[in-house]
């Protein structure tokens, strides 16, 4: 098969590429797809990715959102957390991986996320970040990790309308425990600050992102040979795949792309528009 390299690559060939990864292809299948070079794939990923979260990093500000919903989704690199040896253990970039996301309930937009680890250290920064970006007050709903808590009342004070929901789970029947999630059987509501409005109290559409996610990067995709080997990439990744949802995908519920919704943009960009961030 014909390889291309980075030097003699197109913008056509270049928007090939990035369109196969935000759509779900691993880089082998994109590069058999486009008859790149995988070195040339990685290093385009790198490039464009780093150019998004830059953008994203100085655009989603001042957002004039009401109702967020925050998650936090696993992945892991380099190899599962029992098969790491022993001189990689502990290190950040080997093991499990977390990805915090933020929703807007109204706009789609997810205007912050942050890979790191589940503690509070890493929920800390990313709910700093996130306070950070918002014009306003807002309802803020997570799910009941502890952690979320103290992260809460250290990013945003007091100035916040917080509560957590917590979904109780049945017994999934023997044999399907490994592909079958368990039913929900009930939710808990706790009104945690402020004055968090009931009927606004969920963590639905952060969910259903989670599996935008898992479907959208193959890093994501469970039970494959896809996840990322390193960290760095799972980074670039997530970034491209939040500027694709943010400003070229359309919602089929709003009939325009979350980054229009929220008046962050005029239009719906196209792939091209997304590398040519890399000049910018």
């Amino acid at each position: 098969m014909y390889i291309i390299s980075m030097n003699k690559l197109k913008i056509e060939k270049q928007a090939l590429v990035i369109s196969s990864l935000v759509e779900g292809s691993s880089i082998r299948a994109t590069c058999r797809i486009t008859g790149v070079a995988k070195g040339t794939v990685l290093k385009l990923l790198a490039e464009v990715g780093a150019a998004c979260a830059e953008y994203q990093d100085k655009t989603l500000r001042n957002l004039n959102c009401k109702l967020i919903q925050c998650d936090e989704i696993w992945s892991f690199c380099y190899a599962k957390e029992k098969n790491i040896p022993k001189d990689k253990r502990g290190k950040f970039g080997y093991g499990d991986i977390w990805t915090f996301t933020a929703i807007c309930a109204d706009t789609k937009l997810i205007p912050s996320y942050f890979v790191g680890k589940r503690d509070l250290e890493d929920a800390t920064i990313f709910l700093k970040d996130l306070a950070s970006r918002l014009k306003n007050r807002v309802q803020l709903t997570t799910d009941g990790h502890k952690m979320y808590l103290e992260a809460v009342e250290g990013a945003f004070g007091k100035d916040v309308d917080f509560s957590q929901l917590v979904k109780l789970y049945g017994q999934t029947e023997e044999g399907q425990k490994r592909y079958s999630p368990p039913k929900c059987t009930g939710i808990i509501k706790t009104k945690i600050n402020g004055n968090p409005e009931n009927e606004n109290i969920s963590t639905s559409y952060v969910e259903r992102q989670n599996l935008t996610m898992r479907m959208n990067m193959r890093r994501f995709t469970r039970l494959t040979n896809g996840f990322s080997k390193k960290v760095e990439n799972l980074y670039y990744a997530v970034a491209l795949h939040f500027m694709y949802y943010n400003f070229c995908r359309i919602h089929q519920t709003l009939r325009v792309t979350p980054a229009m919704e929220a008046k962050v943009t005029d239009h719906v960009w196209d792939i091209k528009e997304i590398i040519s961030l890399i000049q910018n």
